[in-house]
């Protein structure tokens, strides 16, 4: 695996930690808790978006990582043409 690979695995893993803590936030009366998954859920999106940031300058900077968006985005669109 590459390193643009996991670093997109890493901010995929992030964004799906991150929509878990807002549902368990909208899921629970306890209000102190409620607080406490939206603290971290925007923790984790502070987190995500500087990820994202590096993706990005690494992909300007390194074109060989660009390949892993571009195999997404193929799988993605043969996913979208079988449905």
């Amino acid at each position: 695996m590459t390193i643009g690979q996991k670093l997109h695995q890493t901010l995929n893993s992030i964004d799906s930690a991150q929509i878990q803590l807002k549902t368990f936030s909208m899921d629970t009366q306890d209000q102190k808790a409620k607080q406490q998954f939206v603290t971290y859920a925007n923790q984790l999106e502070s987190i995500s978006q500087g990820l994202r940031n590096r993706i990005n300058y690494a992909e300007e900077q390194e074109p060989q990582y660009q390949q892993y968006n571009l195999q997404q985005m193929q799988q993605n669109q043969n996913l979208n043409q079988k449905k």
